[in-house]
């Protein structure tokens, strides 16, 4: 059976981590071996926070929907079970901008949720 010579496909697979860690601080960027270490490390963390981010985000407009629910004489869980009553489909993200950029809209989106008839 012939020698398998992978000189190439090693210096590949270096050159490759060496890349990925060229941000990274003293040895960490230099040595192959705290090298493998920290890109591994750091992809998992890359991977985890992925997902994480997604629920800090819900948690974050949730919170911001909250604080501008209760300047409305309501609460969130009101709020929202009024919205879904009423019939209106807006997502989290679009109430937290509103509730932040544009108060007087979000109050009469809560007075929606409330049943306070409009005029």
């Amino acid at each position: 059976m012939a020698r398998v010579k992978r000189s190439v496909t090693g210096r590949k697979k270096r050159r490759k981590i060496m890349k990925l860690a060229k941000g990274f601080f003293g040895a960490r960027r230099r040595a192959y071996r705290l090298a493998t270490e920290s890109v591994n490390r750091a992809l998992a963390f890359a991977f985890r926070d992925r997902k994480a981010r997604k629920r800090e985000f819900r948690s974050l407009w949730i919170a911001r929907i909250n604080a501008a629910t209760r300047l409305n004489n309501l609460s969130y869980s009101r709020f929202i079970d009024g919205l879904k009553k009423a019939g209106v489909a807006m997502d989290r993200k679009v109430l937290a901008e509103i509730a932040v950029h544009d108060p007087r809209a979000f109050a009469v989106i809560a007075g929606i949720a409330a049943g306070e008839k409009k005029g």
